[in-house]
């Protein structure tokens, strides 16, 4: 989909050295820019989600100070805005401000949680410039939406005190979508034909925590995935394929984890890193099956990464080598491959990022008088090729124009050089 209003850059050189956005090309490797979403001034962002627009949500930092004040943004053409709250309150000394988005829709309407003057949280919508406040279902004091389809409809779940129950919110109601048959359950996401993810207890306890899919107004536990019992199920694409996680419950010792992928009634294990990486939590899935999330050893920082094609990646191998940045989380990922989440970037501060793919090109002679250049193409976005025969010197020189298509596609320019010719400079760049 059409990028955030910014441009990933590469420049090559004709000896097939590169310079600009990525330090490596390697053929049939998908190299990432990343951008600093930064904060409100604070020190700390997290970005939860990402649209097939390229607008991204999450929550930002205003000061660094006790208590510390953080909102709700919408970062849109390079710019975050602050959503604002609900509503402030006083606890104790302290004034507290606090609101997170976690989705968005393809429409640009967002979803989350927010603090209101009476100090309870609850699930917000924004639309049009409008913070709304959901409510919360009868006889529950606060609640949180996660998740919202291009539909309008609304999922989260009531918060404590009061039974913790899912709902989906449409047309100006929430409904409570029920149990599994215990005392609990959780909504997490949603797609285009109201089929709603989450978990669900099976009695009273926290340790019979079971993944469940709703759909067509019956509740569903998700099958296991071997010996593993899932335990929740985070995300759902159009296609009505789910990530979750398996394992045991958490009980305070060391735990193992697996993250799946359920399409079509059967259950697949997103497999790990290797090593002690193994505990893994996926966090999303786009309409191509791509599934991002953290993977971690036990009570270690996490990684960010990206499974595709069967085989799981560490997004951190697949950066500029110089980029200076730690990813941590990859939270959201949308039909263009752009991804978002958390991690620590070149100062050591946890900073919301935004990964975009890049071109992957490369450049070949094919005889003393002309040059190829070979490069994958993101979907929905433009390019433009030029050239120059010095760094220091002279203006870039247009040599090809890509209009936008809809799909990846390899592109192949050839560059006719004038006789002796010694060498040019190419660059590559997206819109």
């Amino acid at each position: 989909m059409n990028s955030p209003g910014q441009f990933a850059r590469a420049t090559l050189l004709l000896t097939l050295a590169v310079m600009g956005c990525f330090t490596v090309c390697r053929a049939g490797t998908p190299l990432y820019c990343i951008t600093d979403l930064g904060t409100f001034g604070g020190a700390q962002s997290s970005a939860n989600a990402i649209n097939n627009l390229g607008q991204v949500v999450g929550r930002a930092d205003l000061t660094n100070s006790s208590p510390v004040w953080a909102h709700a943004f919408l970062y849109t053409n390079g710019v975050m805005t602050d959503l604002g709250v609900l509503g402030t309150y006083t606890s104790g000394p302290a004034t507290v401000s606090s609101s997170t988005a976690f989705g968005l829709n393809n429409n640009g309407e967002i979803v989350g949680q927010s603090s209101t003057a009476s100090g309870a949280m609850h699930a917000f919508a924004f639309n049009k410039g409008a913070m709304t406040d959901l409510g919360v279902l009868p006889g529950t004091q606060q609640s949180t939406a996660r998740a919202v389809n291009d539909n309008g409809q609304i999922v989260g779940w009531t918060i404590p005190a009061g039974p913790q129950h899912a709902f989906l919110y449409e047309n100006g109601t929430m409904s409570d979508l029920g149990t599994l048959g215990g005392t609990a359950s959780f909504a997490y996401s949603i797609n285009n034909s109201g089929q709603v993810v989450g978990d669900s207890w099976l009695t009273s306890s926290g340790l019979s925590d079971t993944a469940f899919i709703y759909s067509n107004g019956i509740m569903s536990a998700l099958g296991a995935l071997g010996a593993y019992p899932p335990i929740q199920a985070v995300a759902i694409n159009s296609y009505g394929q789910a990530v979750g996680y398996a394992g045991a419950v958490n009980t305070g010792g060391p735990t193992v984890t697996r993250g799946f992928l359920y399409s079509n009634g059967s259950m697949t294990d997103l497999g790990d890193l290797g090593g002690a990486q193994t505990n893994v939590l996926p966090a999303a899935i786009n309409n191509r099956g791509e599934i991002v999330g953290t993977v971690s050893a036990y009570q270690a920082s996490g990684r960010a990464f990206i499974y595709a094609g069967g085989a799981m990646t560490d997004l951190n191998t697949l950066l500029p080598a110089n980029s200076g940045w730690t990813l941590l989380h990859a939270n959201g990922i949308n039909d263009s491959g752009q991804i978002v989440g958390s991690g620590q970037n070149a100062s050591h501060l946890t900073h919301a990022f935004l990964l975009t793919p890049g071109l992957f090109p490369q450049i070949s002679l094919t005889g003393s008088n002309s040059v190829q250049i070979q490069f994958t193409a993101p979907p929905n976005a433009g390019a433009s090729i030029e050239y120059r025969d010095s760094l220091s010197d002279g203006a870039w020189q247009l040599l090809a124009v890509l209009d936008p298509v809809a799909i990846i596609h390899e592109v192949l320019i050839t560059d006719p050089l004038s006789p002796g010719t010694t060498k040019r400079f190419y660059r590559v760049s997206t819109r």
